[in-house]
């Protein structure tokens, strides 16, 4: 067991004590944390206290009066669980996730008209595929992770809008591009009825959309719309598919799955865009979020991808830069949490190393914890991707195997145990009643720390 001290000072807390937490270095890397003094000992959460998470302001609000977690991205559950060979991984991911403290998933909730499609064809599913998901989100239950479960693709891979467009063509429709996915009233329909939210779980008995285990839904997985850059269309899609998802589960958070790209309506803010391309994709962060029914941003981080495939000293400061100007948006013009849903690194990269990596994911988890400490929108972020050994088929470079990635491993325990800390920090505040404005959590007061 490490025994570590965390300054009261760095969390912003009054007082002399400081903070314990405990940390086993084991198979299990998260094993116990506890506030000093014994106020507020964490354990297994009962069954009556998950409930559905939702947010008030800036911030999530979970068990905790603050949800505050570290989360991962694994899209290919679903098509893992379909084959009885491969199921077990589905476990053992959630398992491994459960260990160092991961309690968030991003998932994918489609795959349309592919190899092993849960959607055959508009509205016709494959029921097997179906139990699948099933099977996904009652296991997630089960390990106490939440998932975010996105509605379909930007990209062709599973499926996705160009799917949506082979349809409508096979239907006899005049489709000229992709991009008429948001624009054409019947694809708008085939979206519409994709019946994930009203599916009635086969293992558990409960609707997805009564579901807590749901965090939330995601629109799209990073749309774009290139052919109108000035983001009206993709735009007119938004408001139309949030309020619709909202009229049918008004419970669940929602969000659009984007890149976070600055658009037109801010051009004051194009200076943060990695390049001068991103601008013209169709997007436009401030405009796309202030929709009617979004309730949190979502911002992707490839600095491997937009900046330089070859690791450069370039990345880091614009990770720093990119991630500050989206925390500070969603404060200041947004009020409503931001969420990095993707980042990662590929080992493909030329001039990778783990030790890169390392350095990456703490500049994400140092950037989002010092807007933790203000009571700022910073308030998750999802490794893309956790990976369990032997789906290494799956793996497009950036796949993180903890069980082979002890530094990256630790790194990521010990920002869960900093995070846990701080949301227990902050439940005793509020169980013994509160008075004085916290620092931390401006909707949280207390006497005495």
């Amino acid at each position: 067991m490490i025994t570590k001290k965390l300054s009261n000072a760095g969390f912003g807390v009054n007082g002399n004590e400081d903070l314990e937490v405990l940390e086993e270095r084991s198979d299990n890397h998260l094993a116990y944390s506890k506030v000093n003094r014994g106020v507020c000992e964490l354990g297994e959460m009962e069954d009556d206290a998950w409930t559905t998470v939702q947010r008030k302001g800036n911030q999530f609000r979970g068990e905790w009066p603050t949800f505050l977690r570290e989360w991962i991205h694994t899209y290919w559950l679903m098509v893992f669980a379909a084959d009885p060979s491969t199921r077990g991984k589905v476990s053992e991911v959630f398992q491994q996730a459960s260990s160092v403290g991961l309690t968030v998933c991003r998932t994918w909730a489609f795959n349309d008209g592919q190899w092993r499609a849960l959607q055959i064809s508009p509205s016709v599913y494959d029921e097997e595929v179906f139990k699948a998901l099933d099977f996904v989100v009652s296991e997630a239950k089960k390990y106490k992770i939440r998932l975010i479960l996105s509605l379909t693709n930007n990209w062709e891979a599973y499926g996705g809008k160009a799917q949506y467009v082979k349809w409508g063509k096979a239907a006899g429709l005049n489709l000229t591009s992709d991009d008429d996915f948001f624009s054409h009233p019947t694809l708008r329909s085939y979206y519409k009825a994709h019946t994930v939210l009203n599916r009635v779980n086969t293992l558990t008995n409960m609707t997805y959309k009564d579901d807590p285990t749901i965090f939330a839904w995601e629109l799209m997985n990073e749309p774009r719309c290139v052919s109108d850059p000035s983001g009206d269309k993709l735009q007119a899609w938004i408001e139309e598919m949030a309020v619709y998802v909202k009229s049918i589960d008004p419970k669940h958070l929602l969000e659009i799955g984007l890149e976070g790209f600055y658009g037109p309506s801010t051009l004051n803010r194009v200076q943060f865009n990695p390049n001068t391309y991103a601008q013209h994709v169709g997007t436009d962060f401030i405009r796309n979020h202030q929709v009617l029914g979004v309730d949190f941003a979502s911002v992707h981080i490839y600095a491997d991808s937009w900046i330089s495939q070859s690791i450069s000293d370039a990345h880091i400061p614009f990770i720093k830069s990119w991630m500050q100007a989206h925390i500070d948006d969603a404060e200041n013009f947004l009020g409503m949490p931001v969420v990095f849903a993707e980042f990662g690194v590929s080992t493909k990269d030329p001039g990778y190393n783990s030790s890169f990596r390392d350095t990456l994911i703490n500049t994400v988890y140092k950037t989002l914890l010092d807007s933790t400490k203000k009571g700022g929108s910073g308030s998750g972020s999802l490794l893309w991707q956790l990976f369990p050994e032997g789906a290494d088929n799956m793996d497009d470079g950036y796949a993180v195997i903890l069980s082979k990635s002890p530094s990256t491993s630790n790194i990521v325990s010990l920002q869960s145990t900093r995070l846990t800390t701080f949301n227990s920090l902050c439940s005793w505040k509020c169980h013994w009643g509160c008075k004085k404005k916290h620092p931390l959590e401006t909707s949280l007061y207390h006497d005495d720390l």
